[in-house]
C-alpha cells in the first residue's frame, strides 16, 4: 500500500528551480485549507467558464462551507484510503476524496490550486484516489465544465453524460392541489428503506452517508404498496438527493419540494435518463439549462434518480 510519495515539477511560473510534491493520505488538519482551496478553484473555474446571461459566480456561504467541512471529515472516517494530499513546501496545493459503497467507487471532489493546473498534480491526486476503486465493479463522479478535468475522466475510463438544471421562478398555479399526498416525513428508522431504493436506482446503498445526510438535511419518504422513495431537501427548499423506484414515485417526492420550496427554485443534476423531473420543472415554468456532467463507469444513468453532488 502507497504511503506517500514524492515527484517534481517545473517551479518556473515563479522564476524558481524545480520543486518536489509529496502526495500523502489527507489529515483531519488538512480539511479546513483544502475547503478553501476548493472553493478558490472552483470560484477561479466558475468565472473563466460563466456564460454571459448568467449572475457572478460567488464564494462559498458560510453554511455550506460548514456542510462541505462536515461531509469531508465522514469521508476521512469511512474511507481515509480514498482521500489523497498534494504538499509542496508545507502548503495543501492539491487533494481528491473519494469513497467506496458495497462495489461503486465515487469521487467527492478533487482540486489543485490555481496556478499550479496543468502540471500533473491533478493528474496524480486522482490515480491515487481511483487506487481505493480497485475491484469495484462501477464507479460514480459529477464532474464541471473544466476540459482538463473532462479529459481526465475520459482517460480513466468514464463516459460523460451531459447534466441540466432547472433554475427560475416557480409558477405556483401549476402545482397539482395534491401536492405532497402520500408523502411524509422521514427519520432514521427508514434508513434500511432508503438503502434498498437506492440499491434499486444505481445499484449501490449510500450506507454509512445516510446518517450524515440526515444530520444536514430534511428527509421525506414516500412508500405505498405500488413503490418507495426519498428525497433530501436542502434548509433553502432545494433537492440534495431523489431516488425512486419507480418514475410515479420520483415525480410525487419533486411536486412536494416545489411546492414546499420558495419562489425561486434550482433544481440541479438532471440526466437525459431523467426527463420526468424536466417536464416538472417546465410546467412550472423554470428555464432549463445545461452544467457539467455525471461520469459513469460500467453503468447506466440511475433513474428515477437526481444525484447529489459529492456523495452520487
Amino acid at each position: 500500500m502507497i504511503l506517500a510519495h514524492r515527484t517534481d515539477i517545473d517551479d518556473g511560473i515563479y522564476g524558481g528551480p524545480v520543486s518536489e510534491v509529496l502526495f500523502r493520505p489527507m489529515t483531519d488538519d488538512d480539511v479546513p485549507v483544502a475547503e478553501r482551496l476548493s472553493d478558490t478553484a472552483f470560484l477561479e473555474l466558475d468565472r473563466r467558464l460563466q456564460r454571459r446571461d448568467e449572475p457572478d459566480p460567488q464564494p462559498r456561504e458560510a453554511s455550506r462551507r460548514s456542510d462541505w467541512l462536515t461531509r469531508t471529515r465522514h469521508f476521512l472516517t469511512t474511507d481515509p484510503g480514498g482521500c489523497w494530499s498534494a504538499e509542496l513546501d508545507g502548503e495543501l496545493i492539491g487533494f481528491a476524496t473519494s469513497i467506496r459503497r458495497e462495489s461503486t467507487w465515487i469521487l467527492a471532489t478533487y482540486a489543485v490550486r490555481p496556478g499550479l493546473q496543468g502540471r500533473g498534480i491533478g493528474r496524480q491526486v486522482l490515480e491515487l484516489a481511483l487506487t481505493h476503486g480497485r475491484g469495484c465493479l462501477r464507479g460514480m463522479l459529477s464532474a464541471s465544465d473544466d476540459p482538463r478535468a473532462v479529459r481526465r475522466y475520459l482517460l480513466a475510463g468514464f463516459t460523460l453524460h451531459p447534466q441540466m438544471q432547472l433554475s427560475g421562478t416557480v409558477d405556483r398555479t401549476a402545482i397539482p392541489v395534491d401536492a405532497g399526498r402520500k408523502v411524509r416525513e422521514g427519520t432514521a428508522a427508514d434508513t434500511d428503506l432508503l438503502d434498498s431504493v437506492d440499491r434499486r436506482a444505481r445499484d449501490a446503498g449510500h450506507g454509512p452517508d445516510h446518517p450524515l445526510l440526515q444530520g444536514l438535511h430534511r428527509l421525506v419518504v414516500s412508500d405505498t404498496t405500488t413503490g418507495a422513495g426519498y428525497a433530501y431537501l436542502t434548509a433553502s427548499g432545494a433537492v440534495a438527493l431523489l431516488a425512486a423506484t419507480n418514475r410515479r414515485t420520483a415525480e410525487r417526492l419533486l411536486w412536494t419540494a416545489i411546492a414546499d420550496g420558495p419562489a425561486e427554485q434550482s433544481v440541479r443534476h438532471l440526466t437525459a435518463a431523467n426527463a420526468w423531473a424536466v417536464s416538472i420543472g417546465t410546467a412550472v415554468r423554470l428555464d432549463l439549462g445545461t452544467q457539467g456532467y455525471l461520469g459513469l463507469r460500467g453503468m447506466a444513468p440511475p433513474q428515477p434518480y437526481l444525484h447529489h453532488g459529492a456523495l452520487l
